[in-house]
C-alpha cells in the first residue's frame, strides 16, 4: 500500500504514528535475520534523520569510506555501538550522528524509534527517528564518511521501490531488502530499517 503524501506529513503526525505503530504486515517467504538466543549481542543505535524540506521530507544517509574494516563503501544511517557513557539509545544515536556527520544534536527533535534490527555481525540496532528543521549543515568526518546525502522520503514510502533479494554465502541463504535510488544501492540493514519506517508510517 502506497502512502499518500497530500497533505504534507507533519512532525506531530510522524510522532503519533511511531507512538502507536501498526502491526507489521507479514512478508511470506522473506525471513529476516534474528540473533539466536544463545548469542551475546552488541547494542547499537542509529539516527534516522528526517529533514523538513520545503518540497517534502528527506531522509539523511551516509556513504561510508572505502578503507573501513566494516561495511566499507556501503550506505548507512549515522550511528554505532553503545558506549559505557551513553545514557540510552537516543544518546548513542545523537552522539554518533554528530561525530559522523556534524549534525548538531540540538537540531534533532526525537519523535520516536523503530523496532530493533539484528544484523549477522552481532549488533542489535535501535533506529531512532529524528525531525530536523532547516537550515541544516553537515560536516562529515572524512575518516568514516565519504558523503552525506538526502533521499526524498516518498521514495521509500512507495512499495514499487522495495526489492526483495537473496544470495548465498558459505552455503547459507541470505535474504535482504534493497531500495536503489538514482544509482545508489541502498540495501541490507539500512533498507530493512527503511522498510520498518514504511510499515510504521503506512496509511
Amino acid at each position: 500500500m502506497s502512502l499518500t503524501l497530500s497533505p504534507p506529513i507533519t512532525r506531530d503526525w510522524v510522532f503519533q504514528r511511531l507512538r502507536s505503530p501498526v502491526d507489521p504486515a507479514p512478508d511470506p517467504g522473506f525471513m529476516r535475520y534474528v540473533h539466536p538466543p544463545e548469542r551475546t549481542v552488541v547494542p547499537a543505535a542509529v539516527l534516522v534523520p528526517l529533514i523538513n524540506r520545503s518540497d517534502g521530507l528527506t531522509v539523511v544517509l551516509t556513504q561510508r569510506t572505502a578503507h573501513l574494516n566494516d561495511h566499507a563503501g556501503q550506505i548507512s544511517f549515522p550511528g554505532g555501538r553503545v558506549d559505557d557513557g551513553d545514557a540510552n539509545r537516543i544518546h548513542t544515536a545523537l552522539r554518533e550522528a554528530e561525530e559522523e556527520t556534524g549534525l548538531s544534536r540540538e537540531m534533532v527533535d526525537v519523535v520516536g524509534s523503530l523496532p530493533d534490527y539484528d544484523i549477522p555481525t552481532g549488533f542489535r540496532v535501535t533506529p531512532i527517528v529524528g525531525w530536523v528543521e532547516p537550515p541544516v549543515e553537515f560536516d562529515p568526518d572524512p575518516f568514516e564518511v565519504a558523503e552525506v546525502f538526502e533521499v526524498p522520503l516518498r521514495h521509500f514510502l512507495d512499495p514499487a521501490n522495495h526489492q526483495r533479494r537473496s544470495d548465498e554465502i558459505n552455503g547459507r541463504r541470505r535474504n535482504y531488502y534493497a531500495m536503489p535510488y538514482e544509482g545508489r544501492f541502498i540495501w541490507g540493514a539500512t533498507a530493512g530499517m527503511l522498510f520498518s519506517l514504511y510499515q510504521s508510517l503506512r496509511a
